[in-house]
């Protein structure tokens, strides 16, 4: 079934005046859906009335809702039920990802929304030869935050997950740092992923932290070690920047996510 989200700056909820029925009962909820969401399901999709969808309130509640109505500017759906939403994960996971050339977060974004991200946070790093004055990082995280909506709502996720304006790689991993499980990804690395992910209950937070396309320096990894990070190897071959993410984000998906 088609998916979107609920968005305050799209969607309003009233109540269907029509559908009261017999008296004493409670008159059905309706949404109308207005905007690009709107103009995609009418036009992209050609869905008609009485065709199903799921909205999703982006805090873990899916609406499965019927078409009753299309104009050329809003549809207006009847919700039948709602459900807990059963495509999250039982973790909070965060990516933060050193800044990169060309598509390449694109990709970063787009793979960590599918592997279960909550939010990806841009970061720059020694080896960063990416470098965003606060005008275009403002329209690059607007992009970037479309494509996170787009995968959310291609994959199923139950929440929107979110991406930030880039910060400096200290801040990155003071943030990090305050997570229940702090991954430090590190080429140099001797400790292997999966002897991390074995160690007692599901972590309620955890973050990873990725390099740039040239790697950590290795002031950076001690600056992870200083402050409790696990500074950890993903494997015996060397992956590219953007497949990084993914990879560690499926190893916590086949650990935790049973």
């Amino acid at each position: 079934m088609p998916r979107f989200f609920i968005t305050p700056g799209d969607i309003r909820t009233c109540e269907d005046e029509t559908s009261s029925g017999s008296a004493g009962r409670e008159p059905s909820p309706t949404v109308t859906v207005i905007g690009d969401d709107a103009r995609h399901i009418a036009r992209s999709l050609r869905m008609r009335e009485g065709e199903h969808l799921v909205l999703c309130d982006g805090a873990g509640t899916d609406y499965e809702c019927i078409i009753s109505d299309i104009t050329s500017s809003e549809i207006r759906l009847s919700v039948i039920s709602s459900v807990p939403t059963s495509s999250e994960p039982p973790y909070r996971a965060t990516v933060y990802q050193a800044l990169v050339r060309g598509e390449k977060f694109d990709t970063v974004v787009q793979k960590s929304v599918e592997c279960g991200a909550v939010r990806i946070v841009p970061y720059i790093a020694s080896r960063s030869t990416v470098q965003l004055d606060p005008s275009v990082a403002e329209r690059k995280c607007q992009r970037w935050q479309r494509i996170a909506s787009e995968a959310a709502k291609q994959c199923g996720r139950g929440i929107l997950p979110e991406v930030t304006l880039p910060i400096s790689f200290s801040d990155a991993l003071a943030e990090a740092a305050l997570s229940d499980k702090a991954l430090f990804c590190y080429e140099a690395a001797s400790l292997p992923v999966r002897d991390t992910l074995t160690e007692g209950n599901i972590p309620r937070s955890i973050s990873v932290m990725i390099g740039p396309e040239g790697g950590f320096s290795a002031e950076e990894s001690a600056a992870a070690r200083s402050k409790g990070l696990s500074v950890i190897s993903l494997g015996r071959r060397i992956l590219r920047t953007e497949s990084a993410a993914p990879f560690i984000l499926a190893c916590l998906a086949y650990e935790f996510d049973r």
